[in-house]
């Protein structure tokens, strides 16, 4: 994506203009101080690999990286975003899915992108699992289809393939 987003309807009254980064790009829009940041990449950025699954932040199908971390975009009110860094599925490469489409975890896809970016995120940051173990940092990522070892094997192959060490807090099964 080479080009600026920006979408907006027209500072209405009581609206807020936002810069921000999206999946790499600078963003601007005008926001009503009610708006989540689920809503804005879905309906008014046109990005809907972000999915809406609870509304209340349990179930971690809406999970986008901000400024690097997880976070579910249905609690995010869309002005915090100003002046940060978001990313979404989109901005992933679909080569990274290879390894949960081979564990078989991706099979209603109503939680694949929160999962997916999630993965991503723990692949990033091996560190983590010095203290942490993936069943753990995936915990806000409910699946109900596939159970949660596939998940974690495609972490570990992930982990494997870059060179890395799933380390001690893999748990592989």
């Amino acid at each position: 994506m080479s080009q600026r987003k920006t979408a907006g309807r027209g500072a209405a009254a009581g609206e807020l203009r936002i810069s921000f980064t999206l999946n790499g790009e600078p963003a601007t829009l005008e926001v009503s101080p009610s708006e989540r940041l689920l809503d804005i990449l879905r309906y008014r950025l046109g990005l809907p690999g972000t999915k809406e699954g609870c509304a209340e932040g349990e179930c971690g199908a809406c999970t986008v990286l901000l400024d690097g971390l997880p976070v579910d975009s249905c609690l995010v009110p869309a002005y915090q975003v100003r002046g940060r860094r978001v990313e979404t599925i989109e901005a992933l490469d679909p080569a990274d899915m290879a390894h949960y489409h081979a564990r078989g975890t991706t099979q209603c896809g109503a939680c694949t992108p929160g999962v997916v970016v999630t993965a991503s995120w723990i692949v990033r940051h091996p560190e983590l699992l010095e203290t942490h173990s993936i069943r753990d940092l995936m915990a806000g990522n409910l699946c109900r289809c596939t159970g949660y070892d596939g998940i974690i094997e495609g972490v570990v192959d992930e982990l494997e393939e870059r060179g890395g060490s799933a380390g001690p807090g893999a748990h592989r099964s």
